[in-house]
């Protein structure tokens, strides 16, 4: 491939490393017991559980609603973001003659300014599916939402089963959505290997730290989580 070097290869590998780790470790590792994502989680289970309580519903369906448009506005983005860089591939002989004027900008091929649009494409398209999937998933929380059997004392404990069924559900809306915000996160990343891959590394360093101290040392979580336990 020309003009892929070692240190490319390794800053892609880093990327991998940093966004699939955290990924993982937040899902299926320690920070999955703890962090904004769980805490909002028990309070999703407390909304659906006051939901069953209700007899009217329309502010429930109204919040999912109001949500379930920020996915759909995220998914959209993305697909104006994809076309853009999807323009931007076609004139990368242009935009790469262009970058041989700033001297801040490494030198390499017009095959390696390609992988990088290529690169950033994927990463949105990821974000695109993550987005769409849970803006379809609002879809199915609101059935499930509007099928919730009325309150009363002789199907209390139907109730609250299927209430916790509902949350599970808008759990998993929560989780892709905020998974594709973080592929967007990743995506920022991705604009320092146009400079350079160690701006590439660095720059998805502090991206990992950004995420990380929000879900787990911020301000909202410790106003959240007070509640949540």
């Amino acid at each position: 491939m020309p003009g892929l070097t070692l240190i490319d290869i390794a800053a892609l590998a880093w990327f991998v490393l940093c966004a699939g780790g955290y990924g993982y470790a937040t899902r299926y590792g320690r920070l999955g017991n703890n962090g904004l994502v769980r805490a909002i989680n028990e309070h999703r289970k407390s909304w659906m559980a006051n939901m069953a309580a209700r007899e009217n519903r329309v502010v429930d369906v109204q919040i999912l609603a109001n949500l379930g448009r920020g996915n759909a506005f995220f998914a959209s983005t993305a697909v104006f973001v994809t076309g853009a860089l999807a323009a931007l591939f076609g004139t990368v002989e242009e935009i790469h003659a262009l970058a041989a004027k700033f001297p801040f900008l490494r030198q390499t091929t017009v095959f390696m300014w390609q992988l990088k649009v290529l690169f950033l494409m994927t990463v949105f398209i990821l974000a695109f599916f993550k987005f769409a999937w849970a803006f379809r998933l609002s879809h199915y929380t609101g059935i499930l939402i509007g099928a919730t059997p009325i309150a009363a004392s002789r199907n209390k404990k139907q109730c609250l089963a299927h209430a916790e069924r509902v949350a599970g559900i808008a759990g998993i809306v929560g989780q892709h959505a905020n998974a594709g915000l973080r592929y967007y996160y990743f995506g920022i990343a991705g604009l320092g290997w146009f400079i350079h891959p160690t701006v590439f590394m660095l720059t998805t360093l502090w991206v990992v730290a950004v995420i990380y101290r929000r879900e787990y040392h911020s301000r909202a979580f410790k106003l959240i989580s007070t509640d949540a336990s």
